[in-house]
């Protein structure tokens, strides 16, 4: 039995009500086409259309998987930033392989990405951490993400201890303990939503320095 809280599946006439969706094009550069995808997202998702779940495994070999947000694009690959001793931190400084999933409900399309994981350079965690708002800086300083935290006013202490130290001006460093990673793909599958789950799927796979094409079943 489907749960009364679950929406029903599209019926015949939902699925007429829509227009026809093209086929995703063979293109030469899959990452060009994710950053023309991400344009149209950022225009139609109404919240955070470079949110992406990010899955990692621990050293058990159990899978893990959190919200994070997609920060830079680039032909090296997907960058995001995070607390390098949080729990995604430490995975990945392990076992630096993860798999991320971007789904844009408006657009009715989905990216999955596989790859290597390699930390950006200090610069870089430099630049993006100064871009970030004074608050949100201080934050980071005084959070140990993943770890216990016995109660919340105890960081709301930390928080107004270290902006007694640095205010809110721009001169908040970096903690050594905050930078970023990038994912250099090894597989993009781009996804499109079609009528009566008839969807289009197709993957690139990376050889040396280019991409083969393989288009899935749905």
């Amino acid at each position: 039995m489907v749960s009364p809280v679950i929406p029903p599946s599209p019926s015949a006439a939902d699925y007429a009500s829509e227009r026809d969706r093209p086929l995703i094009p063979l293109v030469d550069n899959p990452i060009a086409f994710f950053q023309d995808w991400m344009a149209e997202a950022r225009a139609a998702e109404l919240n955070d259309s470079n949110a992406m779940s990010l899955a990692t495994v621990d050293s058990d070999g159990m899978p893990d998987v959190r919200i994070v947000l997609l920060k830079e694009i680039s032909d090296a690959g997907f960058s995001f930033f995070t607390n390098l001793q949080s729990m995604k931190g430490r995975q990945l400084a392990a076992n630096p392989k993860a798999a991320l999933c971007l789904h844009w409900k408006s657009l009715r399309r989905q990216v999955r990405i596989r790859g290597d994981i390699s930390q950006v350079s200090e610069a870089e965690a430099d630049t993006y951490f100064a871009s970030r708002a004074a608050q949100s800086r201080i934050s980071a300083i005084a959070s140990d993400q993943s770890r216990p935290l016995p109660d919340r006013s105890v960081f709301e202490q930390r928080i107004a201890e270290v902006s007694e130290v640095y205010g809110d001006g721009p001169d908040i460093p970096r903690p050594a303990f905050w930078g970023g990673f990038r994912l250099a793909p090894t597989e993009i599958e781009f996804w499109q939503d079609q009528a009566f789950r008839m969807h289009d799927r197709l993957r690139y796979t990376r050889v040396g320095d280019s991409w083969t094409t393989t288009r899935l079943y749905p």
